[in-house]
C-alpha cells in the first residue's frame, strides 16, 4: 500500500509535474482522465466539493487549486483556450475524497493521494478546526456515505419507507446499547423536526460515519439479502462500533495528558 511505484498507482505518476520550486503538482484535466470523468462538467461538480472543503479545513483554496489557462487542439490544427487548474497534492487528495466512491479509480487515487500528502499533516489540521467546522467536514461524508448505505439496503431487498426504518434503527441500536432512533431525538430534547444527526459533536459523528461506512461495505461484500438479515448485519456492524468507541473514550480519558506530551515524537516518527 505505501509503494508508489506499484503498477495500479503508475497512472496517477505519469501525470504528476513538478514546478520551478521542486514541488509536485497535477493538472485537473489530467487527473480526470485518470480518474475515468468522460465529461469535464461533471469533474467540475468534484472540484466544487472539494474546493468547499478546503475552504472549510481553514486552507487558501486559490493556493490548492490554481486556475490555469491551456491550449488544446480541437481538430485540423486549430487550438482554444481551455480553464484548468494545477493541483497541490491536498487538492488532489479533497477531489479523491469528493468523487464516486463506487469507481474503482477513485479507490486508487484516494490510497495514492492519502500517501501522497502524508495523512497524518491532515490529520493534524483537522484536529486544530474548531469543533464547529469539524462537524461541518464529518457531516458532509456521513451525507454521501448515507445515500451509499440507502442503495446497498435497496439492493440487499428493503424496499419500503417501514423497512427502511426498522434497517436503519437496527444500525442505532447497535451502536447506542438498544436505543431507537426515537429514544436518542427523545434523550437529546429535540423537537418533532430536528434530525439527530444535526445534535452530534465531531467524536460522535465520526462513530456514525463508522457505522454508515462499514455496514454499507458489509452488505455489498457479503452480498447480503434480506430486510431481516441486512438489519441484522447493520445492528452488528454498530454494535462492534459501539464498543470501540466506548473502549477508546476510555483510554483517552485515562491517558490524554501522556497522549499530548508523546504526540509530537509519534508525528514525527509516524
Amino acid at each position: 500500500m505505501g509503494d508508489l511505484n506499484a503498477k495500479e498507482y503508475q497512472n496517477f505518476e505519469d501525470i504528476k509535474l513538478i514546478d520551478e520550486n521542486g514541488e509536485e503538482f497535477w493538472f485537473a484535466r489530467d487527473l480526470a482522465i485518470v480518474l475515468k470523468y468522460t465529461e469535464w462538467r461533471n469533474f467540475t461538480n468534484v472540484i466544487d466539493r472539494a474546493m468547499l472543503a478546503c475552504h472549510n479545513s481553514g486552507f487558501e483554496v486559490k493556493d490548492q487549486f490554481v486556475e490555469v489557462n491551456k491550449m488544446i487542439e480541437i481538430g485540423k490544427g486549430s487550438k482554444r483556450s481551455v480553464k484548468d487548474y494545477a493541483l497541490s497534492r491536498y487538492a488532489c487528495y479533497l477531489i479523491v475524497q469528493n468523487g464516486d466512491p463506487r469507481k474503482e479509480t477513485i479507490a486508487l487515487g484516494q490510497t495514492y493521494f492519502a500517501i501522497q500528502t502524508r495523512r497524518q499533516e491532515v490529520a493534524d489540521h483537522f484536529n486544530q478546526l474548531d469543533e464547529d467546522n469539524k462537524r461541518l467536514v464529518i457531516r458532509g461524508e456521513i451525507k454521501q456515505w448515507n445515500q451509499m448505505l440507502a442503495e446497498a439496503a435497496h439492493n440487499a431487498g428493503i424496499i419500503t419507507e417501514d423497512e427502511f426504518a426498522s434497517f436503519q434503527n437496527s444500525g442505532y441500536m447497535g451502536l447506542y446499547g438498544g436505543e431507537t432512533v426515537a429514544d436518542i431525538h427523545r434523550r437529546k430534547g429535540l423537537k418533532q423536526k430536528e434530525k439527530i444527526l444535526d445534535f452530534m459533536n465531531s467524536s460522535e459523528l465520526v462513530a456514525n460515519l463508522f457505522r454508515i461506512s462499514q455496514a454499507e461495505e458489509k452488505i455489498k461484500k457479503e452480498r447480503i439479502k434480506g430486510v431481516d438479515q441486512a438489519s441484522d448485519a447493520h445492528f452488528e456492524v454498530g454494535k462492534r462500533e459501539g464498543k470501540r468507541s466506548a473502549t477508546s473514550a476510555a483510554r483517552y480519558q485515562r491517558n490524554s495528558r501522556c497522549l499530548r506530551a508523546a504526540s509530537h515524537r509519534w508525528n514525527a516518527n509516524s
